[in-house]
């Protein structure tokens, strides 16, 4: 059953950031959830959750944190809501019955599937590019110039 909750919104925010942050340094998580405004142990598990499938990769260390796991236009939107469903569904407890088995869910997955088929034909790249255009993305920094 797929959800269009808190979480799936702050999980797509957090890998657009990291795209749109992660040059040439890894984005540290600190800075990644001050700029979402959560709390730090949030979006851990979905984090590394997102390691765990390639979509991110973790990099240790003093300056470590988050790097896409590979380029932002080969990760959908559908992917990264895949994955926070996925772990959303493990914690479900909802109470069966041949109602919502055979009725109710369904159509539900019916809808769910139509509108993932639609996520997954929006890239990262497209969503850093719209920022970008919205001068949502990082501030560009200036070159030095040195010359007297």
């Amino acid at each position: 059953m797929l959800r269009t909750s808190r979480k799936t919104l702050l999980a797509i925010e957090a890998v657009v950031d990291i795209a749109l942050h992660a040059r040439p340094d890894p984005v540290q998580s600190k800075d990644l959830m001050a700029r979402q405004g959560v709390p730090q142990r949030y979006l851990e598990q979905i984090m590394q959750q997102l390691v765990h499938v390639g979509i991110l990769r973790g990099v240790r260390g003093p300056k470590g944190g988050y790097t896409l796991g590979r380029e932002r236009r080969r990760i959908t939107v559908g992917e990264i809501v895949r994955v926070v469903d996925d772990l959303e569904r493990k914690e479900e407890t909802t109470p069966a019955s041949k109602l919502n088995d055979q009725i109710i869910r369904p159509l539900w997955d019916e809808i769910g599937a139509i509108t993932l088929e639609r996520l997954d034909k929006v890239t990262v790249e497209q969503l850093c590019e719209d920022a970008q255009a919205q001068g949502l993305g990082p501030i560009a920094i200036a070159p030095r110039d040195f010359s007297i």
